[in-house]
């Protein structure tokens, strides 16, 4: 699938940051069973292409997302055919949920850093897809819900996964257990959100400031931060250890690790190439 071929997203392009944008404002952003694997899509395409350097991940309309389209998932997870036994059926919505489940993590495993900037309100699926991003800011009018609680079901496209390292253990399963919303302000003090702003215009600008910093530095070396970073939360300190040695003995000998010190040396600011 390529960048023209989305309906419910989109990829707008700025130099060496992309920016997926949910797209489908009329509808709430609502999750659709064609958004799933379009964020999978798209977040393939960006991984595989290397002239991006960092993602933006932002929303059109008046909120970031109603989360998952009930109407469609109550259709095309919940049914599955009369005729067949609820064995089958079961094993069906095993392999869906699954599915779901990589779409996401498709997110988290893309080699470059992915900043969310949050509008209005994050409703279920929004806080799965963001809590695979590796920073999330937010406007003042932000708020997040582990929303599939309040309707009988428990979240399994990520968030129950991710949340608790990001927010702690107690925050985590008061969201979790209540879906409730919690606001922004409450949200930067939990460690959500990054950062907080005045507004949707304030927001992207802050996000596209932050991305283009992280542009600024070494591709090769910001996708071995990340990965060593993730790598590093899933294993204890003397295997994230042997992983960082084996990683900068094999890529730390770059043409940019040569550019940053010829650049020291003239006083300028360092190009980096990711060579």
């Amino acid at each position: 699938m390529m960048s023209n071929d989305y309906t419910a997203i989109r990829i707008d392009r700025d130099g060496p940051i992309a920016e997926v944008v949910l797209d489908n404002p009329d509808k709430l952003n609502a999750m659709g069973l064609n958004f799933f694997p379009e964020i999978r899509n798209a977040f393939r395409e960006l991984d595989r292409d290397r002239s991006v350097q960092a993602v933006l991940l932002w929303a059109e309309g008046r909120i970031f997302t109603a989360g998952l389209n009930l109407k469609e998932a109550m259709g095309g997870i919940v049914g599955g055919g009369s005729d067949k036994s609820e064995a089958v059926r079961n094993a069906g919505l095993y392999e869906t949920i699954r599915d779901l489940q990589d779409c996401f993590t498709t997110v988290e495993k893309c080699r470059k850093p992915v900043i969310a900037a949050v509008h209005g309100k994050c409703i279920g699926g929004g806080l799965d897809l963001t809590t695979a991003c590796d920073i999330r800011l937010c406007s003042a009018d932000a708020s997040f819900s582990i929303f599939e609680t309040r309707i009988a079901i428990v979240a399994d496209v990520g968030t129950l996964q991710r949340i608790t390292p990001i927010v702690g253990k107690g925050m985590a399963r008061e969201m979790a257990y209540t879906g409730t919303f919690i606001g922004a302000e409450r949200a930067l003090r939990c460690g959500l959100v990054n950062e907080v702003y005045e507004d949707k215009d304030a927001l992207l600008a802050g996000a596209r400031a932050m991305a283009a910093e992280i542009a600024t530095n070494s591709p090769l070396t910001v996708e071995g931060v990340k990965a060593v970073l993730q790598y590093s939360e899933e294993h204890n300190t003397a295997d994230g250890l042997e992983y960082v040695a084996q990683w900068n003995s094999s890529f730390l000998r770059s043409n940019d690790l040569g550019e940053a010190a010829q650049a020291f040396l003239e006083k300028r600011k360092a190009e980096f190439k990711g060579e």
